[in-house]
């Protein structure tokens, strides 16, 4: 019955869309092809709803007059100097969510990774590390080889050998340990980053900063569920992206590239000289490699071995059988060498493009001049377990420190330049000579970029896809890139350049460009003046595709119809605009007392003048008046996972920093209000016209 009951509402829903989507499934990639085409220039009106549209996040009541009452010249230069905007609604809207203001060492230390807390559990039961095997192999076997910690004998062997009574007081132990010390789960650190990224957004004065928080986010995409990267996403934002968002590209790429998120995330953390002395310490020469065991750097010495007896309350033989057994269970390591990953993410996706001229050598003389470019306690292992062991961890990593010629005190997740690991040969990136030394190679590197011709005009060409329209002309183009050439990289100059170019009003560019659904979702929210908390929505927008800091791949979310209009794209925006505009997301109320009328006419209109400006095609309206006489299609919503693949993340058991650190289950609540009204609202908000800005 229930498979009969969906198939029914995917065959509505996908004749509704037929009706009233045919304009957007019918034109193809060509975003310019959904415009209206006029040869008429834009009103004043349409100017300022142009600019409110793609400067910001959408039209709230009120804000034509305003712009109006200013002008649209004044508006933009406003919107390019967000220093001197009031914003102290936003600012409320986010000041208890704790993770934006905690550094990476505090997130490690609150939000601990379930190895921290496995350490001090084994610290508690005077186990060794090796013996937690055995309750990570029970949890989760599967990841366990797929990481190649253990292979199969080896994890049902260790499982085997924990009764069910050890399992259960471990859980209970580790239990006691978030409750103690109030520890909060790894996965609320993005839900409550995602929270602030939507209610800035929704509700900031600075419209144009938030959206270029947006693009510069998704250009130097960092995927949130990798190991230990959603620990540095808060100060990824907070840090590097906000700050730099309107400044100057070299400072912003600079950021970037030292950030702990973009280390982590490409990999470049790991990247060491094949030639670097590796020393009596492995560790000292990589403090992110995996801790040596203690019969590894050769025989044991007597004293060792006589602190481990008396610590574990061992024979001789019960130690040399724990020794060789654990030998037995050493995952493989990583080959020491050359990391390429960010080196070709930094010139294909970050500066240069993927036609900017450079080689394979070139990404192969890049990444030597950022090798040592790492991050302290890359993991957080550190900071969390020495808060939960009575600080053992701590003394263990101050020595460490002192043998890479750090401070004591050095924070867990913070960018390090390690030079014992850095390549000190002379590199050519580009046809130039880099022997500057040390962290100064890396750092030429990233002028050279910066100041190559070919990142101007792919800069350029991606903010004239992001502001004007999927196709633009090589002439706009130019006339930008230009404007980035000459002030050096000036983000701000870019696009005072790009916003007063006469392609930037041209007629074929009005409502021309098809939001993507943080755009929808945020837009809807601001044009019917909603309240949301931003949290329980999160899980609509992984339904419609963007869910934040969500894409794998270094590229980020696309920016162009053909990326997004598709009928599947379609029903699960038609989904969120129904439950939407029906009161029906948990944590987000909506009054759409405004548009009531006489007769369903009436709402009609009042929501078509509220919604669209009026502007609406003959099309749609006749579709309107026919779907507003149907039953509203019911909208629906399924669990939204947070997946994560790496064992790292995951948590010790449900509901104690919990299972596979999933979003609670996205439920629906009951529709609330007027139905006639939310009805017409539903269907306006799903509309091409509301569809595109």
């Amino acid at each position: 019955m229930k498979a009969n009951v969906s198939f029914i509402h995917k065959i509505t829903a996908t004749v509704m869309l037929a009706a009233m989507f045919s304009p957007l499934l019918n034109s193809g990639a060509n975003a310019q092809m959904l415009a209206k085409t006029t040869a008429k220039p834009l009103t004043e009106n349409q100017k300022i709803l142009h600019v409110l549209n793609r400067l910001g996040f959408g039209v709230r009541d009120g804000d034509v007059e305003r712009v109006k009452s200013i002008g649209i010249t004044k508006y933009i230069e406003q919107q390019l100097n967000p220093a001197s905007i009031n914003d102290a609604v936003s600012e409320a809207k986010v000041k208890n969510l704790d993770v934006l203001n905690l550094s990476n060492e505090e997130l490690f230390t609150k939000y601990p990774n379930q190895a921290a807390v496995l350490m001090a559990v084994a610290e508690k039961n005077g186990l060794q590390r090796r013996d937690l095997q055995g309750i990570r192999a029970n949890n989760n076997a599967n990841q366990e080889m797929k990481t190649g910690q253990m292979n199969n004998e080896s994890v049902e062997k260790k499982a085997n050998e924990l009764s069910e009574a050890d399992r259960q007081k471990y859980q209970r132990d580790a239990a006691e340990l978030y409750a103690k010390y109030k520890l909060g789960r790894p996965q609320q650190i993005t839900q409550q980053l995602n929270a602030s990224r939507i209610l800035r957004a929704t509700y900031s004065e600075k419209q144009l900063q938030e959206v270029m928080v947006d693009f510069w986010t998704n250009h130097f995409n960092v995927f949130a569920n990798k190991a230990a990267t959603r620990w540095f996403l808060p100060e990824y934002d907070r840090d590097v992206i906000r700050p730099n968002a309107l400044g100057n590209f070299k400072d912003l790429l600079t950021a970037t590239a030292k950030s702990p998120a973009m280390l982590f995330y490409l990999d470049n953390f790991q990247s060491v000289s094949p030639n670097a002395p590796m020393g009596g310490n492995r560790r000292a020469d990589n403090p992110n490699r995996p801790r040596n065991q203690a019969n590894q750097n050769g025989p044991m010495n007597s004293q060792r071995r006589e602190q481990l007896k008396k610590q574990y309350g061992l024979t001789d033989a019960e130690l040399d059988a724990r020794l060789k057994q654990n030998q037995q269970v050493q995952p493989k390591r990583m080959p020491r060498g050359i990391n390429e990953n960010y080196a070709r993410e930094v010139m294909e996706l970050h500066t240069l493009g993927v036609d900017g001229g450079y080689t394979q050598k070139d990404i192969q003389e890049v990444a030597r001049a950022l090798t040592g470019w790492t991050i302290i306690d890359a993991r957080g292992y550190r900071r969390a377990f020495a808060s939960l062991a009575n600080g053992t961890e701590d003394a263990r990593y101050a020595r460490q420190a002192r043998l890479l010629g750090l401070p004591e005190d050095a924070a867990s997740g913070t960018f390090f330049f390690n030079a014992r690991t850095h390549d000190k040969g002379e590199k050519v990136v580009l046809g130039q000579k880099i022997n500057e030394g040390g962290i100064k190679d890396g750092e030429k590197v990233l002028d050279i970029l910066v100041n190559h011709p070919a990142t101007a005009k792919y800069i350029a060409r991606k903010l004239a896809v992001k502001f004007v329209s999927d196709n633009p002309s090589e002439a706009l183009v130019k006339n930008v890139a230009k404007a980035f050439h000459d002030s050096k990289g000036n983000i701000k100059t870019t696009l005072r350049a790009l916003f007063t170019d006469k392609e930037f009003f041209a007629p074929e560019n009005y409502r021309a460009k098809i939001k993507t659904p943080f755009e929808v979702m945020v837009s809807a929210i601001r044009t019917v003046g909603a309240d949301t908390n931003g949290r329980q929505i999160q899980a609509m927008l992984a339904k419609m595709g963007e869910p934040l800091y969500g894409f794998q791949a270094p590229t980020g979310y696309p920016d162009t119809a053909e990326d997004w209009v598709n009928t599947g794209a379609l029903l699960e925006r038609l989904n969120f605009a129904v439950a939407f505009a029906s009161n029906r997301i948990p944590g987000t109320k909506v009054n759409l007392k405004q548009f009531e009328g006489k007769d369903k006419a009436q709402i009609l209109d009042r929501s078509i003048a509220a919604v669209l400006d009026g502007e609406i095609s003959p099309n749609t309206r006749a579709s309107l008046l026919k779907q507003i006489e149907q039953p509203l299609v019911e909208p629906k919503m399924e669990t939204v996972a947070d997946k994560t693949s790496d064992d790292e993340n995951m948590a010790m058991m449900p509901n104690q920093g919990g299972g596979r650190n999933r979003q609670p289950p996205a439920r629906l609540l009951a529709p609330s209000g007027n139905a006639e009204v939310f009805k017409v609202v539903g269907l306006i908000l799903g509309t091409p016209e509301f569809q595109r800005q």
